[in-house]
């Protein structure tokens, strides 16, 4: 009797440990577009986009990213790309910023997503699988696992890559987009990846 009460407990116990791991929340993050204000050592003080001052800790193994100016043709059918967009009446997007991601990226984040660039925009991560030209613009569909989008690139749109980059970029002055920084249980924010904009260019993102 005594092994099987053991036995029993041994069974609970692991199982409602297995479940109340399974449901501890996600670890939360934040995204943070500034400009940099300082560097020390691995911690970048930032001044955000909204006015608030930022530490951010980079992680050992922090990847850096550059994100540089590139064209409107550079889109072509089979890119994978990241758009954001306003959506308009007709259903389609209308393009704010596009980039392209390298091939080695490709399926990153993929989907429709609400995001926080401007009041209602959306962040669309697709393949391209037409581009035609049309009278206000490129006309785009992209395809994802969950559906398509329709979208619309003004000429005016701007268009970025992102570039392997290298620590020396992230210098006071430069633009960044930490597309998710890590919040502890302390308050403070770790990042394992920056993106920071080349020659000057604040990430449209």
């Amino acid at each position: 009797m005594t092994s099987r009460l053991l036995a029993a407990a041994l069974t609970f116990a692991t199982v409602f440990g297995a479940s109340a791991w399974a449901q501890q929340p996600p670890t939360p993050t934040v995204r943070i577009r500034g400009t940099i204000e300082a560097v020390d050592g691995s911690v970048l003080s930032i001044k955000s986009r909204e006015g608030a001052d930022l530490k951010v800790r980079m992680t050992d193994n922090v990847a850096v990213f550059g994100v540089a100016r590139t064209e409107l043709s550079d889109i072509k059918e089979g890119s994978y790309i990241g758009v954001t967009g306003l959506p308009e009446p007709d259903g389609t997007q209308r393009a704010v910023a596009v980039h392209i991601f390298p091939e080695n990226q490709r399926g990153a984040a993929e989907g429709f997503r609400p995001w926080d660039a401007r009041p209602n925009s959306t962040m669309t991560n697709a393949t391209v699988a037409q581009t035609v030209k049309g009278t206000d613009g490129q006309n785009i569909l992209v395809k994802y696992k969950d559906g398509e989008k329709k979208v619309v690139v003004p000429p005016d749109t701007p268009v970025v890559t992102f570039v392997a980059g290298d620590k020396s970029e992230l210098k006071p002055g430069a633009k960044v987009i930490i597309f998710s920084a890590t919040k502890k249980e302390d308050g403070t924010l770790e990042a394992a990846r920056v993106n920071v904009g080349r020659n000057g260019i604040a990430p449209p993102m």
